[in-house]
């Protein structure tokens, strides 16, 4: 055990600088934070008496953040709406480093916000502002041109995909031209596909991809009930997808990757999880795609990229709210796990 937390040590100090390119649908999580005393007169619902407000990053945009509290150079590319909120987004990425020029805005469509009301730790209601439909013909093809001229200079591709419209054919188009022309090439830079339902059919040229059981179940047809099942699941997705691995989250069972194998087809990683706390899994899914891309971008192995990914998990959803590892909590948490 001594000797794998040195080797995951060294793993971690060679996350800074990697350069890193994420893409996908931003988000800006709008938490209201207070407490409940009472039940409204006027309707049978609770009462928050506000104390605070804050704002963070989410979807892809908190990919970005993990990425960067990890030390790399990230760019990103999305959609945002020309508004206050969009502002606010843009504003907060460039105070944490991360490249913002790929950010293309849309006028015809309000930025994604996610207001949460957050009373005594548990989230009472959730209000969504966003439109999902597929970005226009010239502005999907600007996004896609853009991430093919952004690509070349990354060691590692992150497609963060809510379903929010900024995924799309055109995307993988680019994606796939961009790997023909040697501009990059899966053996020097790891593409992480992070996935959503209406877009299934459409991911192609991934190194990994990387659902969460719900997601694996719709994908594969197969009913998940532990690690076993979930390993059959992801022998059915690497041939439904053609990816080079498929990494399925489990939640309070860790993780199971499944990878393919030139001499006996397939080979597998569990790991257990490490959560000994947990009192919010949003934005978890973007750290587990954050630390596993950057260890495939650093050539660790996948047992070692994996358990990294699972204690990275393990970490943020200790906090109410999306929120973003840093090395420090890494190296803590290597150094010192829990129960020992």
């Amino acid at each position: 055990m001594a000797e794998q937390n040195k080797e995951l040590l060294k793993v971690v100090d060679s996350f800074r600088g990697t350069k890193m390119l994420v893409v996908g649908d931003l988000i800006l999580d709008h938490y209201v934070w207070g407490k409940v005393s009472r039940i409204s007169p006027e309707a049978p619902v609770v009462v928050v008496q506000v104390s605070d407000e804050s704002k963070r990053l989410g979807g892809a945009a908190n990919v970005a953040h993990n990425l960067t509290t990890l030390g790399a150079d990230v760019q990103l590319c999305g959609i945002v709406g020309d508004d206050e909120h969009g502002r606010e987004l843009v504003r907060l990425l460039q105070e944490l480093g991360v490249e913002t020029s790929g950010i293309l805005v849309d006028s015809s469509r309000p930025t994604t916000v996610k207001s949460r009301v957050i009373a005594h730790a548990q989230q009472v209601v959730r209000v969504d502002r966003e439109v999902t439909r597929p970005l226009t013909s010239a502005l999907s093809m600007q996004l896609a041109a853009t991430v093919k001229a952004k690509a070349a200079a990354s060691r590692g591709i992150i497609i963060s995909d809510y379903a929010k419209g900024v995924v799309s054919a055109d995307l993988f188009h680019s994606i796939g031209e961009a790997h023909r022309e040697g501009k990059i090439g899966l053996d020097s830079a790891a593409l992480l596909i992070d996935p959503k339902a209406p877009n299934f059919p459409l991911y192609s040229y991934a190194s990994v991809i990387k659902p969460n059981r719900g997601e694996a179940e719709a994908a594969s047809g197969l009913e998940i009930r532990d690690r076993a099942s979930a390993i059959e699941a992801g022998k059915v997705l690497l041939g439904k997808w053609s990816s080079e691995m498929v990494l399925i989250t489990l939640g309070e069972h860790g993780m199971v990757l499944v990878a393919r194998d030139a001499k006996e087809g397939f080979r597998t990683v569990e790991v257990e999880t490490v959560a000994r706390e947990v009192y919010d899994v949003s934005g978890a899914g973007d750290t587990v795609s954050a630390v596993f891309s950057l260890a495939l971008a650093a050539k660790t192995g996948l047992r070692e990229a994996a358990i990294l990914a699972n204690i990275a998990a393990g970490i943020v959803v200790r906090e109410i709210g999306t929120a973003a590892v840093s090395v420090e909590e890494l190296r803590e948490q290597i150094n010192h796990p829990e129960g020992e």
